[in-house]
């Protein structure tokens, strides 16, 4: 029996897929549920299972290729069993990776005209020489000062410019007037302002013979840029789960309309039970998200208007709670299934959502842990974050946001003290659910972590 090997789709947003490593060899044998072929999809790489046994005759696509979902990428058949008939089809070569801009480029010259909105350009220094930051303004030519101003006398001034000297302190004494008859004006008087001025001395005193004159303040030397000789910027080729979020969030952020509603929670019983069963011997560590991951849960059950998404011309209502953890990648952001919630203890959360989330790092996720989720959770506290809002993962209908847990000061029937406190926002989709809904289910989320031991029950 022939079997053809196809690019799997393993998410709705997935429209091409990568050979990353073929796991058998052309004229290997191959059975129902061997994994055959490593394969990068727009969120990690997923190893895939075979479908049909018999030798695996032509590998159509070789490694580093990517073809569109549903390609043919290898046959498995019988040794006797004739292939001839099915186009091998070219195998898909990687995309080239984006130079990055050279090193050195010529100056562009400078042009007339209209300035562009905006601009890619390389920084080259065209000269070693010191160049200021901005060019000097030209100084103002100073005043002709009075030769023989009367002393004590009447001074032809506007009233004008008397009012400006008084205001600026500007000595109308030693100032060459320009106006009719040699009268100072307000243009005399700011010329003066702005000039720089030697520093006074009392007419009529004569300086002493040998007196030290007044020395000049050095000028501070201007700042250089140092040559810098490589390239500005570089354009960076996006990976595929990058380019995969590229294009999702516009489609959950545009037509979906978001809500956001906050709450604080105390989370000093909390705290201090994590700290008690961490220090039981032989027990799986509990982390905040986990304690998170099992009152969300809990709290989904009690409010399954939450536990919803929209499908269509109607609302699909779950019944079970399949919660998506967000793990951050250095290419990107994921968000594997912890499936069934509700019904695993918190110790086992523990466990599995740590296994998840390393897998999801290394790369190692299986197809079906990668969609199905019902609700989602980010988690930023460990980055020091108060609060933020999250965008919804569609189809899910929500998505919980979680921040640090703080030390800070509170009020308790009339006595300040220290505790702690933790921010939860959850973004909703508001042709599913409504600001009432989400309130109710923060309030449970929130009780059943101020009262911690509902959660080992």
């Amino acid at each position: 029996m022939i079997t053809k090997v196809f690019m799997p789709k393993l998410s709705d947003a997935m429209e091409t897929g990568k050979v990353i490593k073929w796991l058998k060899k052309e004229g290997d044998a191959v059975k129902g549920g061997d994994l055959l072929v490593e394969v990068e999809t727009d969120k990690a790489n997923v190893e895939i299972e075979a479908f049909g046994a018999g030798i695996l005759r032509k590998i159509v696509v070789g490694e580093g290729g990517t073809v569109p979902v549903g390609e043919m990428i290898g046959v498995i058949a019988d040794p006797t069993e004739d292939i001839s008939s099915m186009a091998a089809a070219k195998p898909a070569t990687p995309a080239p990776a984006a130079k990055p801009a050279p090193a050195s480029a010529a100056a562009p010259a400078a042009v007339s005209g209209p300035v562009p909105a905006m601009e890619s350009y390389q920084s080259v220094p065209a000269t070693t020489a010191v160049v200021p930051l901005a060019p000097a303004a030209p100084a103002a030519p100073a005043p002709a000062v009075a030769a023989s101003a009367p002393v004590g006398g009447r001074v032809k001034a506007s009233p004008l410019a008397r009012k400006i000297a008084g205001q600026t302190g500007v000595d109308l004494q030693v100032i060459q007037g320009t106006g009719p008859g040699g009268r100072i004006i307000r243009r005399d008087v700011e010329a003066a302002q702005a000039a720089p001025r030697p520093a006074a001395v009392p007419t009529g005193t004569p300086q002493p013979a040998g007196a030290p004159r007044p020395t000049a303040v050095p000028a501070r030397p201007q700042f250089v840029i140092p040559p810098r000789p490589e390239a500005e910027f570089e354009d960076v080729a996006m990976s595929p789960m990058r380019a995969a979020i590229a294009k999702r969030m516009p489609m959950s952020k545009a037509p979906v309309p978001h809500f956001y509603v906050t709450s604080e929670v105390a989370m000093d019983e909390a705290w201090a039970l994590r700290e008690q069963l961490n220090s039981l011997d032989g027990q799986p560590k509990i982390s905040v998200t986990d304690m998170v991951i099992k009152a969300v849960s809990l709290a989904l059950i009690k409010n399954p208007g939450i536990n919803a998404q929209l499908n269509g011309q109607v609302i699909r209502v779950y019944h079970r709670a399949h919660i998506g953890i967000a793990v951050a990648l250095d290419q990107g952001l994921i968000t594997p299934v912890l499936r069934d919630c509700d019904a695993k203890p918190l110790a086992r959360i523990a466990v599995e959502s740590r296994d998840l989330a390393e897998r999801a790092r290394g790369g190692k996720l299986r197809a079906q842990e990668m969609s199905g989720a019902t609700f989602s959770i980010s988690n930023l506290g460990m980055y020091d974050v108060e609060e933020f809002s999250a965008i919804i993962n569609p189809p899910e209908g929500a998505i919980l946001a979680v921040g640090s847990v703080l030390q800070k000061p509170v009020v308790e029937d009339g006595e300040l003290r220290v505790g702690r406190r933790m921010k939860m926002t959850i973004s909703c989709d508001h042709r599913v659910m409504d600001g009432a809904m989400c309130a109710r289910f923060l309030q449970d989320a929130k009780r059943l972590l101020e009262e911690p031991l509902r959660l080992l029950v």
